[in-house]
């Protein structure tokens, strides 16, 4: 396809859009009413609707070989459209169409699984985080695929349910089915623009996590504090006691070789941090609190939240929790923790340190039990990756404003594992709005967005088909047009 006839099938796919806009955005509410938590075992059911859907569409649109693969977990589903030709480029699309459970249910102003529109946006479960990101990449190729009857790139689709509780499936399915996954490059969609304001971003690096449960044994069962208080261990007590010793006042970590394979900022990257557009105050207001907390002297709150490790507690219980009081000793107390990784950190080892640093420092009275729950790999994208460029010219095309780069303080463990097991790198193209409420009550994404990315995609395949295959996998950027 000439230049000329790229542009002007790429002309007839936004026309496409804007015209079917209205009928797009209630299949997208079709999509986000099912309730394709991962995390809750009484949804089985409604995750693997999620993902015959998302098979049906993508049959519909003309897509071969769209596939429900069983795992170990949720199903995963693949597709393919390999008919741009042999020197086209080969991208590999992956979102998540798994979601957060919906919790505390009393403060959603409507149910979660009701969508709304309101004020220009979609208010539901899912609807940033990110089956609405998956559906633009459908309706996408549904434009070229409905004006032009093809693709200007051969496409590959890696749609996983199991994002949320930890992609526990998807190394072995990158190892066991490389053959349906192998790309030139791989575009991510689960990820935010720079603000709400239209700026749009490319992800150039993502932290990694690891995650636990902590569980402090004590008495065989709950016994009278009065009785028994200054001579059992309290559970309760202990466990608070090893959490708070696990930060400095700064935030750092204090667990032994936590920072060892850190690897530090360059001037060159403190510099670009230093440039981006970033409000403190804006950002306090919009997060609810008075300020940000003290932080690693060094470095800026911009990169701690992106790119320096953290930790968390991210929940903790046991003993009385009801009204009035209950003067216990509780059998128990737990907790679920993690730390949030950055390049060369490696999760199997940090998940190995803290086991054995809680152990150590427990005391003899308690009995202690660390459960590893999920863990994944940080992962980067070099700034001078072919890809880049078009990237860059497609969501200024889509957006009206050239991108911002940014590392996400998030995890994808999916990029890492592509990179590790397929040498495959991702541009990681994100459209939800950074304060849409992910993970939290009345989640939203603006129409704007999902109008602007649907258009930036379309030219993102233009872009991308207007490149060879060996370009794209050159380690050179690839010159502009």
């Amino acid at each position: 396809m000439s230049q000329t006839d790229t542009s002007v099938a790429t002309d007839a796919a936004i026309a496409y859009l804007r015209e079917h806009d209205t009928e797009h955005l209630a299949q997208l509410d079709e999509f986000l009413r099912i309730e394709s938590i991962s995390a809750d075992p009484g949804r089985i059911d409604e995750v693997r609707r999620a993902g015959q859907w998302i098979v049906d569409e993508l049959t519909r649109l003309g897509i071969e070989r769209a596939t429900l693969h069983e795992t170990s977990a949720h199903p995963i589903v693949t597709g393919e459209w390999m008919k741009a030709g042999d020197d086209a480029p080969t991208v590999l699309i992956y979102c998540h169409y798994d979601v957060q459970p919906a919790d505390p249910l009393d403060e959603w102003i409507r149910p979660p699984f009701e969508p709304r529109h309101e004020n220009d946006r979609v208010y539901a479960r899912g609807s940033g985080d990110d089956k609405g990101q998956l559906f633009m990449h459908l309706k996408a190729v549904e434009a070229w695929m409905a004006t032009a009857n093809r693709l200007p790139v051969n496409l590959r689709f890696f749609f996983e349910g199991d994002e949320e509780v930890g992609s526990e499936p998807v190394e072995a399915f990158i190892e066991e089915h490389a053959d349906l996954l192998r790309a030139d490059v791989c575009v991510v969609s689960d990820g935010d623009t720079f603000d709400d304001d239209g700026t749009p971003a490319i992800g150039y690096g993502l932290r990694g996590i690891a995650y636990w449960e902590v569980r402090v044994h004590g008495p065989r069962q709950d016994v009278h504090s009065g009785q028994y208080g200054g001579g059992v261990d309290n559970p309760a007590n202990v466990l608070v006691r090893m959490l708070a010793s696990l930060t400095a006042a700064d935030g750092r970590v204090t667990v032994p070789g936590f920072y060892d394979r850190v690897r530090d900022l360059t001037d060159e990257a403190h510099a670009a941090y230093a440039a981006l557009p970033f409000d403190e105050g804006a950002w306090a207001d919009e997060t609810g609190v008075p300020g940000p907390m003290e932080g690693e002297r060094g470095h800026s709150l911009l990169e701690r939240l992106s790119a320096r490790p953290t930790f968390d507690i991210n929940g903790i219980w046991g003993g009385y929790t009801g009204d009035g009081a209950k003067t216990i000793i509780p059998a128990w107390a737990a907790a679920k923790i993690s730390t949030r990784l950055v390049p060369d950190q490696d999760y199997r080892e940090i998940e190995t340190s803290m086991q054995a640093h809680l152990a150590s420092i427990a005391p003899p009275t308690v009995r202690v039990e660390v459960r590893v729950i999920h863990g994944g790999a940080p992962a980067i994208t070099p700034l001078d990756h072919p890809g880049i460029g078009p990237a860059s010219r497609a969501l200024e095309a889509g957006f009206g404003k050239p991108p911002l780069f940014q590392r996400s303080g998030g995890s994808v463990p999916v990029v890492a594992a592509l990179d590790a097991h397929l040498g495959l790198k991702t541009l990681m193209i994100g459209f939800a709005n950074p304060t849409g409420n992910f993970h939290a009550p009345n989640e939203w994404m603006s129409l704007r967005n999902i109008r602007d990315g649907v258009v930036s995609l379309v030219h993102l395949w233009a872009e991308l088909g207007a490149m060879r295959a060996s370009d794209l996998r050159a380690g050179e950027p690839a010159p502009r047009r």
